[in-house]
């Protein structure tokens, strides 16, 4: 029997689960886009410890749309930019506590210094993770014209990236995490689910406007709490 689907009011109804976002996972400069080893891992260990448990993006779509139960204390775990420590760091620890994360990949940057190899964007894949999009090269969503932005910027990378892990990439994180509606409606066509910062949802538009909180420099018991107070959980 096939589940009739939630529409967009039921969908946006449902309540929010917490998605986290992290960017740099290095020591140094101060930035509100990176967070120390150290911190990442006492992150993951006070999810653990709490009794969380990691979702897939495809997890939370048959969530919002099919009303599929989840895991008890379900957290997803997002990272954009393609960085390579989000390799070479994020998905040991991660593992370690049973965790799989979702990589945005912003394909501009295969194979470059500081970002990750296309095999290591393989790699990931076969271990259980999943692997998005972050555009070609950043441009933000609001900012594409026509069809040839849509070209460059979704569609071409999209396949290419489909290539590189062999499987569909069926999701996207916004480029700074900007959106709007037209946008939005566009990328319907292209994924399941896409992933803002701080903004608001689209009540016509849940699906592809799923917030997440970007995770900065903070104690586990301030990332506990960030999550409480963004998502009540």
């Amino acid at each position: 029997v096939k589940q009739s689907a939630n529409n967009s009011a039921q969908v946006y109804a449902r309540p929010e689960i917490p998605v986290l976002c992290y960017h740099r996972i290095e020591n140094g400069v101060k930035s509100e886009y990176r967070v120390s080893p150290a911190t990442f891992t006492s992150h993951m260990k006070i999810l653990a410890d709490s009794g969380y448990h990691s979702i897939t993006p495809s997890q939370l779509h048959d969530y919002l749309v099919y009303n599929k139960p989840l895991p008890k204390k379900p957290v997803m775990i997002t990272f954009d930019d393609s960085r390579v420590e989000h390799s070479l760091i994020a998905a040991p620890v991660m593992e370690k506590y049973g965790f799989r994360g979702v990589f945005f990949i912003m394909t501009i940057t295969y194979n470059k210094k500081n970002y990750m190899t296309t095999d290591q964007i393989a790699q990931l894949a076969k271990a259980g993770h999943t692997i998005g999009l972050h555009s070609w090269d950043h441009t933000m969503v609001i900012k594409y014209k026509d069809a040839a932005d849509w070209q460059k910027q979704v569609a071409e990378p999209k396949k290419k990236l489909e290539g590189i892990v062999g499987k569909a990439v069926e999701y996207w994180a916004y480029p700074n995490g900007v959106y709007d509606h037209k946008g939005a409606e566009e990328l319907s066509k292209y994924f399941k689910l896409s992933f803002t910062l701080f903004s608001k949802r689209d009540s016509a538009l849940p699906l592809q406007t799923v917030r997440r909180i970007l995770v900065t420099e903070c104690t586990p018991h301030g990332l506990l709490k960030s999550m409480h107070r963004t998502f009540g959980k």
